[in-house]
């Protein structure tokens, strides 16, 4: 487990910079200065936003201090924060879902990607022949963690050709080199991953894309709609206690969300640790290319998204087929609205 940690240096700032533009108003102290985040996999790019509020300081500049533990996937990050070791989620949107149909009420309040960014494919060299996702049954396919939104999107995919999760294996390869190994080594026969790890693996000539999710188009023509994917979400509980620190931690974020939609590649490749660029930076950059537009601009909720990823959902799985899903209770942006309205025009 990687924790990295930023001290805030103690007052909080009555003026921040949201891609070059001062803040409108102070920022009222936060009821929790010290927060603790769960993420699944950070150092993919569904999480960036994540890491460049973290590397540049946008979180200790709204006086937090941010530990992050990283996991698996997003099914581990979940449970951290259910299970109480962590405040909040950089996660999946669709796990406010599954967790609204277990009687537990969690919300989303910034939101990172409009689309999931995930990859399907299947190994050229398990699988030569390959014509259909009908071709799965009975196989392996690699994900970051069961129950993490690889697998949930894998799951969908075989859903619409008449597979259930039960056909298959999904079998747990993190999101990194362990991935890659996993595939090259023959332990998987599939694999549902993101970038840069699948397109490391699509270039090296181990794959074949089978489904794609890391544009808009995409995206669409998958779900049928807007498909909100990283985000980060908490318990209703903690954001009605903790409602400044909530508009701290989404103000650090739109800052971060902001900064990437003019950032160069020289800048990216700065910010981020050594150890993302898999020991290729022109990898890195070229992935970056390929998910620049799954990335929100804004941190706002699509209209559709919602509803898009319930239907998603009751497409495969029984923990939400026939539950009552409240989907205004899952989201806000309330926060975001607040923190957009502080950069001055």
């Amino acid at each position: 487990m990687k924790r990295r940690t930023f001290i805030a240096s103690g007052a909080v700032l009555a003026g921040g910079v949201v891609s070059g533009a001062p803040l409108a108003f102070a920022q009222a102290k936060p009821e929790q200065s010290k927060v603790a985040v769960a993420v699944g996999g950070k150092n993919l790019f569904y999480y960036l936003p994540l890491t460049i509020a973290e590397r540049r300081n946008y979180f200790k500049d709204e006086g937090l201090e941010v530990e992050i533990s990283d996991f698996a996937g997003g099914a581990k990050a979940l449970q951290a924060a259910v299970g109480g070791s962590a405040d909040v989620v950089s996660g999946a949107f669709e796990h406010t879902l599954l967790l609204q149909a277990k009687g537990q009420m969690f919300r989303e309040f910034v939101l990172q990607g409009r689309a999931p960014q995930i990859v399907f494919a299947v190994s050229k060299k398990a699988m030569p022949n390959y014509k259909t996702v009908a071709d799965l049954k009975g196989k392996k396919i690699g994900v970051t963690a069961p129950g993490s939104s690889t697998s949930i999107m894998a799951s969908y995919v075989l859903a619409k050709a008449g597979l259930t999760a039960s056909d298959v294996a999904f079998i747990g390869v993190g999101a990194g080199a362990g991935a890659i190994a996993a595939l090259q080594s023959g332990q998987i026969d599939a694999i549902a991953n993101l970038d840069p790890v699948m397109t490391k693996l699509e270039r090296s000539g181990d794959i074949r894309i089978i489904s794609d999710t890391r544009t808009l188009a995409d995206t669409k023509n998958v779900f049928g709609g807007n498909m909100p994917a990283g985000c980060l979400y908490a318990s209703q509980s903690f954001i009605n206690k903790n409602p400044n620190t909530t508009q701290a931690l989404t103000n650090a974020m739109v800052r971060a969300l902001k900064w990437l939609q003019t950032a160069s590649g020289s800048e990216l490749i700065a910010t981020v640790p050594e150890g993302y660029l898999l020991g290729d930076r022109a990898l890195y950059l070229d992935s970056w290319q390929h998910v620049k537009e799954a990335l929100s601009p804004d941190g706002l909720m699509p209209a559709d998204g919602p509803a898009t990823s319930l239907k998603t959902l009751q497409a495969f799985d029984q923990t939400v087929k026939g539950k009552p899903i409240d989907l205004s209770k899952t989201w806000t942006n309330d926060f975001v609205k607040k923190a957009l309205a502080s950069v001055k025009a």
